[in-house]
């Protein structure tokens, strides 16, 4: 094994500890399989000059959401250095603004309006694998494939048309620190979602390509919050979902396109998932759904998808706190411990919860407190204390409950109280 290998098994352990290797290993693997280069002597390389650019730019559907990512994504880039972009279906960087000197450092690696971010150009970075896999991506620091990059962390979402679910384009946000966390994920899935919301709303998406003029296929409905089951419902269709069953519907629908079986498999189960198994339980689900909706080689759901989980986000983007938390009766699939599930619920959490305890709204932060999932959230409680008139009983209460639980957190530093209530819910 030479100094690269080793190099390569040091980073895709550390990404197995953030639950992320399955990801990052496929995708190296892609690249090393495609040629792509490791060092930085080969930048991606540039596709249109500034008048294409313009012209694509003008012509493309995600023009008509630009200010609404300026304004969910771009508003904060100075204050922790970041940059946003939205590139197109083939990677290619449309729009790259943000920070000023996070802009400088991002042209050096030509990360910049006009070149080609796909991971078959640029190797594995948040853009280019969230195309390749059509759905959200963090990349930090040394999960990236070229050396160039292994100084930033990204995130990025795919945002498509909400009449067909095919991929328009994508959306990402790079920088330092305070990209490589799930807040940041979180935003550009919200971010994404919020563009699809608005497209939709809009009298037509032009679409580029060969599904010009095709008419927009029945939408599937998904339901997925607290439950251990998911229930499913396509035109006159009802089916309550096996736990199994609703960990792959939910891993197609996060995936949003055909995935192979071993990168199935992945999503589903932190140990070896036997191929022979899954091919049983996929065709158990196709009986169950039939073959209208779902698809195999690649393995696929064929119609769009709508969850509640994505409402639920779409509501945050919009900044309606409120009506987001009633859509809320719980954790996703709180029982599954299927990667692709725990790592999305993870990010739902964190996404609501920092909303809610943001907002300041003592009705909204009552509310978390009274639920399963927050009687024992310190930070919640000592929200709602500071958002209390001070000298009332309710602010007296609510301080000594996060009194309480401060000293629970020091005796047993191990256990924080909000990762603790989670668990049981779903043990």
């Amino acid at each position: 094994m030479d100094a690269s290998d080793d190099a390569s098994a040091t980073v895709l352990h550390t990404t197995h500890e953030r639950g992320t290797g399955g990801l990052v290993a496929d995708s190296w693997l892609r690249c090393r399989a495609r040629g792509v280069r490791r060092d930085d002597s080969r930048p991606p390389p540039l596709r249109w000059g500034p008048e294409e650019l313009d012209a694509h730019r003008r012509a493309h559907p995600l023009a008509s959401v630009l200010s609404l990512f300026r304004e969910l994504l771009g508003s904060g880039a100075a204050d922790d250095a970041h940059v946003f972009a939205v590139g197109d279906a083939d990677g290619t960087l449309l729009w790259v603004e943000g920070d000023t000197g996070a802009m400088r450092r991002a042209e050096r690696m030509r990360f910049v309006e006009g070149a080609v971010w796909s991971e078959r150009q640029a190797g594995t970075n948040a853009p280019g694998t969230a195309l390749e896999l059509g759905r959200p991506v963090q990349i930090v620091t040394d999960e990236h494939y070229s050396a160039a990059v292994r100084a930033w962390s990204c995130a990025a979402a795919p945002v498509r048309d909400p009449a067909t679910g095919r991929v328009l384009g994508v959306v990402d946000l790079s920088g330092g620190a305070t990209i490589a966390t799930p807040p940041a994920l979180a935003a550009v899935r919200a971010a994404a979602l919020a563009a699809e919301a608005q497209l939709a709303r809009l009298p037509s998406v032009p679409l580029l390509g060969p599904d010009r003029g095709t008419a927009a296929p029945r939408e599937v409905r998904l339901w997925a919050l607290g439950r251990d089951s998911a229930l499913l419902e396509y035109g006159d269709r009802r089916h309550h979902l096996s736990p199994r069953h609703s960990e792959i519907v939910l891993a197609l629908a996060l995936t949003g396109r055909g995935v192979t079986g071993d990168r199935l498999a992945v999503d589903l189960s932190e140990r070896e998932l036997p191929a022979s198994t899954l091919r049983a339980e996929m065709t158990r689900l196709r009986a169950v759904l039939g073959p209208d909706l779902l698809g195999s080689r690649p393995y696929a759901l064929l119609r769009p998808v709508r969850t509640d989980f994505d409402d639920m986000s779409r509501l945050l983007a919009e900044g309606r706190v409120g009506e987001a938390l009633a859509r809320y009766p719980g954790p996703l699939l709180p029982r599954s411990e299927a990667p692709a599930v725990v790592a999305h619920r993870r990010c739902l959490e964190q996404q609501l919860r920092g909303a809610v305890l943001g907002s300041g709204d003592i009705r909204l932060l009552r509310r978390w407190v009274e639920a399963d999932w927050g009687t024992e959230d310190l930070g919640a409680w000592a929200a709602l204390a500071r958002a209390l008139p001070a000298g009332s009983a309710q602010h007296a209460a609510a301080a000594a409950r996060a009194r309480a639980l401060n000293l629970e957190t020091a005796v047993f530093p191990q256990v924080r109280p909000y990762a603790a209530v989670l668990q049981r819910s779903r043990s």
